[in-house]
């Protein structure tokens, strides 16, 4: 455990961006899960309204640092491909 003040105060500011990012990764990866689950099923309508939602969740995650940018744009091109794919 810290003695100093400042470093205190460092854990507690690390905790709760760590829980933020938690919960940023996750949302993602549900909205990710979800348009795979609508490419399956064949709705191509919804996974493509998915895909949208996703490629500003992860944008937004990469703005904010939560993941690198160049893996934000590996995922949102991996999807778009999987969709014209399917398309």
């Amino acid at each position: 455990m810290a003695n100093i003040k400042s470093a205190k105060k460092r854990i507690k500011v690390i905790e709760k961006r760590t829980a933020i990012n938690r919960r940023r990764k996750s949302e993602i990866k549900t909205y990710i899960r979800k348009f795979n689950e609508a490419l399956e099923s064949g709705n191509i309508e919804e996974a493509k309204s998915l895909l949208r939602l996703v490629e500003k969740k992860l944008y937004r995650a990469a703005a904010k640092g939560t993941i690198h940018k160049n893996a934000a744009s590996r995922k949102v091109s991996r999807l778009a491909r999987r969709l014209n794919e399917a398309v």
